[in-house]
């Protein structure tokens, strides 16, 4: 770990300003740190009360299904600032960004399979994280004006278009079930666009700009507001829910991709992106540096833990699939903090996390460079 000079100095200061330097925004970073932990809470948790503020015990249930919308939602964002934040890249170096992007896409996929086949008993998102990358593609062009309509109209329609989708006779026969893994059709990419969308919009209008960043917290909080209080007041039971196309649509149910939990954990996760991109802004961007580094390698910690995981169950319950069992074992504070950790010393001592590298390297090998492509953030 020394530097061309002999001297441990410049190795750990080009680490230090990958993190920390100016094509890195901390607050992104954050968002995903939190994302990747909120999903292991809601991975390895009991949590079996929906979420109330005025009940400190179902406190958990906020990371269900909100997470993994989080997750979704910086996934565009990543997108928008990789093809050039404000200004989104043009000609050659577009297409080249686009051609890699695809790459990404099918290396996401495949090694979402491979996590499926660890028997591990979660919804693996990366099939379609995947697929939504593909779907964001041709999106990568066009400007904040145009990608934050579109996101609010995919937001409003789609949910009932998903409840159709959903009641296809298809899902219930045993192709139908591999297809749903193959595809993360429990994120279903049909819907989740939209969250997608409104981040790669989110990157497009300027998320380093105080003036956006405020508004995220504000527009966010209303929407989460909007959706989860209309859901308090006249959302579906969960006996309609099942049972009528009105209730299907009508609910913020965690994973339900309900009208409400579109437009309320949308809201939510444009407010927590907006918050911790102020909190970065001031000396507490120090504080989270560990969280920040779980955010910068998102990939690496995702699969770390599922990984472990299927070792783990596999040696000391005989079967990866035994999600009870596994839960009784409290590993979610040993997960957690060995991931922050391990993120943090691996951040600081050796630089990226070690798949955000290797598929990084594949794409750049697979397509190489074209004329005038810039260096970018959070690539």
């Amino acid at each position: 770990m020394r530097g061309p000079g002999g001297g441990r100095g410049p190795w750990l200061a080009t680490r230090w300003s990958r993190l920390n330097g100016p094509l890195r925004v901390g607050g992104v970073d954050l968002a995903r740190g939190l994302a990747v932990l909120g999903m292991f809470a809601a991975h390895l948790l009991w949590i079996t009360e929906p979420f109330s503020w005025t009940e400190p015990s179902t406190w958990a249930a906020i990371f269900q299904g909100r997470s993994s919308i989080l997750f979704a939602t910086l996934a565009g964002v990543s997108i928008g600032l990789v093809t050039g934040g404000t200004a989104p890249l043009t000609g050659a170096a577009m297409r080249t960004a686009r051609r890699r992007l695809v790459v990404r896409a099918g290396l996401l996929w495949l090694l979402g399979a491979a996590l499926i086949l660890t028997g591990v008993p979660v919804y693996v998102i990366l099939p379609a994280y995947a697929i939504l990358f593909l779907c964001a593609v041709p999106l990568t062009a066009l400007s904040a004006r145009v990608l934050l309509p579109v996101a609010a109209g995919l937001a409003v329609v789609m949910p009932f278009v998903q409840v159709v989708l959903d009641a296809l006779p298809l899902w219930q026969t045993r192709t139908g079930s591999d297809l749903s893994l193959v595809l993360g059709w429990h994120h279903p990419f049909t819907t989740w666009i939209a969250f997608v969308v409104a981040g790669l919009g989110v990157a497009r209008a300027g998320i380093t700009r105080l003036r956006v960043q405020v508004s995220l917290v504000t527009v966010g909080a209303v929407l989460a507001i909007a959706g989860y209080g209309v859901d308090a007041a006249t959302g579906a039971s969960p006996d309609a829910e099942a049972s009528s196309f009105g209730g299907a649509v009508w609910t913020a149910r965690p994973h339900s991709t309900g009208l409400l939990e579109i437009i309320g954990s949308g809201g939510f996760a444009l407010a927590v992106i907006g918050i911790c991109l102020l909190l970065c802004r001031t000396a507490a961007r120090w504080v989270v540096l560990p969280l920040r580094a779980v955010g910068a390698m998102p990939l690496t910690a995702y699969t770390l833990q599922l990984g472990v995981w299927a070792i783990l169950a596999a040696q000391l319950l005989g079967d990866p699939r035994d999600l009870a069992g596994f839960r009784e074992l409290a590993p979610f504070w040993p997960f957690a903090l060995g991931t922050v950790a391990f993120a943090t010393a691996w951040a600081l001592l050796v630089g990226r996390g070690p798949l955000e590298w290797v598929v990084d390297r594949v794409a750049r090998l697979v397509v190489r460079s074209g004329p005038a492509l810039t260096a970018s953030r959070q690539g």
